[in-house]
């Protein structure tokens, strides 16, 4: 089994703590990314269970090995770095070869294993060139070529994609998820990028100053966020976050944002009550909001309305991305493209309020 476990694992440079009592359980076959901000830790985490750093405190288990002590060649790992980290004087067959020469595999099988990972990834009539010789996602390929020969317990990413351009990230995206479901093998992905992080892991961990904020699927961190970090980190474009006050009104509990009002749904009436004449922060998603002219989602309509004054249009075809002021907050919409808006016009915002999110302003906890 391939199952990865972190208990409580701790790694301080000087007086730094880049990376606290993270607590992780990965599961056999998982694909799990760890995702943050620079200087979140994750990397760190990352090079810890492959043992290119010493933990300071806790224990890292592969499968059931305590590998604390364990040097990284007996970790039963392979790791894809940023760099791709190819020898330039070799050409890609023996840069993939090269591991397994180093451990003296019969030539036969080394010939074998880098044969079946270059029809694997695409690359065959590459073997024979040099590094130089490739592009930036041929390089990748011929990077992950390497540690697939290796047959390991566990593959570990440091954010590989990051210097490919746009397009090819897409794409290798999509080869990495692919290739996933072929090894049917472990996989730890580092990167700072949510998309990558939305698009690829079976599981999330979002990770912030070293501490672990959540853990789970995208879903689960889109629609339910802990926190309003992880609330702002995940979805794209990043989520609203407007200053308002929390108030009981008759039998409603509503966020009063001086320039609109907004009724929290029943459902989540007794959770908000404690929070009655208190400043709270009235979380909500671009694509959650609609030109109520031509919302096709008119159930959310008639009330809860923002009226706003339309700032910036940035139209990307099938959805326009739509910035707008009301009273002293700025709003960002995902608004269909049939609402033709222009700069300055005034419309009337539709909260789907099913959707929406309050958090506390002094730990920054998610109330709903």
């Amino acid at each position: 089994m391939a199952n990865v476990r972190l208990n409580n694992v701790v790694k301080r440079f000087n007086e730094v703590v880049a990376v606290n009592k993270v607590n992780l359980d990965i599961q056999d076959e998982e694909f799990i990314v760890l995702v943050g901000p620079s200087g979140c830790g994750k990397t760190t985490t990352l090079r810890m269970v492959a043992g290119l750093e010493e933990i300071d405190d806790g224990e890292i288990y592969i499968g059931d090995t305590l590998v604390n002590d364990v040097p990284p060649k007996d970790r039963d790992i392979a790791m894809v770095f940023q760099n791709y980290a190819l020898y330039p004087h070799m050409d890609v067959y023996n840069n993939m070869a090269f591991g397994l020469k180093l451990r003296k595999f019969p030539k036969s099988e080394i010939d074998q294993r880098v044969k079946e990972a270059a029809d694997l990834l695409g690359i065959p009539e590459l073997l024979k060139r040099k590094p130089k010789q490739l592009s930036g996602g041929q390089r990748q390929r011929v990077a992950v070529g390497r540690a697939i020969v290796r047959h390991p317990k566990v593959f570990l990413f440091d954010e590989p994609l990051s210097n490919l351009d746009a397009k090819l990230r897409v794409q290798m995206r999509a080869e990495l998820s692919k290739l996933h479901n072929r090894l049917k093998t472990t996989m730890i992905y580092v990167t700072h990028d949510q998309v990558e992080a939305m698009t690829m892991g079976d599981r999330i961990v979002v990770m912030r100053d070293g501490l672990v904020q959540q853990v789970g699927s995208p879903i689960e961190l889109y629609n339910t966020p802990n926190n309003k970090f992880v609330g702002g980190f995940i979805g794209t474009p990043s989520m609203n976050f407007l200053d308002v006050v929390m108030k009981k009104e008759g039998d409603d509990m509503v966020l009063d944002g001086q320039s609109f009002k907004i009724t929290i749904p029943a459902e989540h009436k007794e959770k908000t009550a404690p929070y009655a004449d208190q400043e709270v922060t009235f979380g909500v998603r671009p694509q959650d909001i609609y030109d109520l002219q031509f919302a096709r989602e008119l159930e959310h309509g008639h009330e809860n309305l923002i009226e706003s004054t339309v700032d910036v249009v940035e139209p990307l075809g099938s959805e326009q991305i739509v910035y707008l002021s009301c009273g002293h907050h700025t709003i960002v919409a995902v608004i269909d493209m049939q609402s033709t808006l222009d700069v300055g016009d005034t419309i009337k915002a539709s909260v789907d309020t099913s959707k929406i999110h309050v958090f506390r302003n002094d730990t920054e906890e998610a109330i709903i």
